[in-house]
């Protein structure tokens, strides 16, 4: 076995065949396919969904062109605007076709450079195609959003198990049936993120049988954590819940996904579980731009106690 190579790489999907897409946007890269031309394009999704991919699909499969690849969380400013794209989309393409340039993770753009993009897209629009990936649509400015054709990445849970489970079976590993509820939990647990799926597969496999030593997020931890909220003990909650995180692998942002999970299922109260619901996805939102997430995961129980407590 040779585990020098990443799965998430060594499997990535280079043909319209072998990648996991809803039917939907399926159905459109089969139309680009055919016309050979895309209009600009906002991909928008959980890390980890296959934005870039299918980006990098499109103008190596489907189109076969000249395209130019940013990453806008590196190379966010203006000047990459006026010197990189505005250069690349003056020059003529090899076959005298479209050009595309990719632009990935174009909500970290900044102001002045989202301002400046959207005079470009439209005034090279007969030469120059933009296809931009974003985890979050309302970082993206107005004027941008606009002049695009905006693609919600959404999979289907069913799907990304059965292609991992193809995976492992390539791989030759061996999965017992006392695995099976741990694997559909992993999965479960990390569900959109296929990159993160995969690579939690390929560590616990590293022996070539799927061994998973512990649950993602065990539902007793949730459940303790909910219980000490509706007696209000919440100053308890925090000690107990750092001095378990490895229980979560000190991933605040799962914690509050398995927390909306567990309220989701388990509370009978449709009208506090509706605030709690909103409550923490709020908290979640927030996650990518606070300082400390453990402060924030707080916050949200804080605010949560004085929703549920009895």
């Amino acid at each position: 076995m040779n585990f020098n190579s990443l799965w998430c790489e060594k499997y990535r999907p280079n043909s319209l065949d072998n990648i996991v897409l809803s039917e939907d946007i399926r159905k459109l890269l089969v139309h680009y396919k055919e016309t050979k031309d895309i209009p600009h394009l906002l991909f928008v999704g959980n890390p980890g969904v296959g934005k870039t991919t299918t980006a990098k699909l499109i103008v190596n499969e489907l189109l076969k062109c000249d395209y130019l690849y940013i990453n806008a969380s590196d190379e966010n400013g203006i000047d990459t605007v006026r010197n990189k794209i505005i250069g690349f989309a003056q020059t003529k393409s090899y076959n005298a076709g479209i050009k595309v340039v990719i632009l990935d993770e174009s909500d970290s753009l900044s102001g002045d450079s989202a301002r400046c993009l959207r005079n470009v897209m439209e005034e090279y629009s007969d030469s120059t195609r933009f296809i931009l990936t974003a985890n979050y649509k309302h970082k993206i400015i107005p004027a941008i959003q606009s002049r695009c054709q905006s693609i919600d990445f959404n999979h289907n849970l069913k799907e990304v198990a059965k292609h991992c489970i193809g995976i492992l079976l390539k791989e030759n590993i061996q999965i017992n049936s006392d695995m099976i509820p741990k694997m559909q939990e992993l999965i479960k647990g990390n569900f959109p993120d296929f990159r993160r799926i995969l690579n939690d597969l390929q560590k616990y496999s590293i022996t070539g049988s799927l061994i998973i030593k512990e649950s993602i997020i065990d539902n007793s931890f949730i459940s303790n954590i909910v219980s000490k909220i509706k007696v209000d003990t919440i100053l308890d909650v925090r000690n107990f819940i750092i001095s378990n995180e490895m229980s979560f692998q000190t991933d605040y942002h799962s914690l509050l996904k398995a927390i909306f999970n567990y309220i989701c299922d388990e509370m009978v109260d449709s009208l506090n579980k509706k605030e709690s619901l909103c409550l923490i996805a709020h908290h979640m939102d927030r996650h990518s731009q606070v300082i400390d997430v453990e402060i924030n995961c707080f916050a949200c129980l804080v605010a949560l106690s004085k929703i549920l407590h009895h």
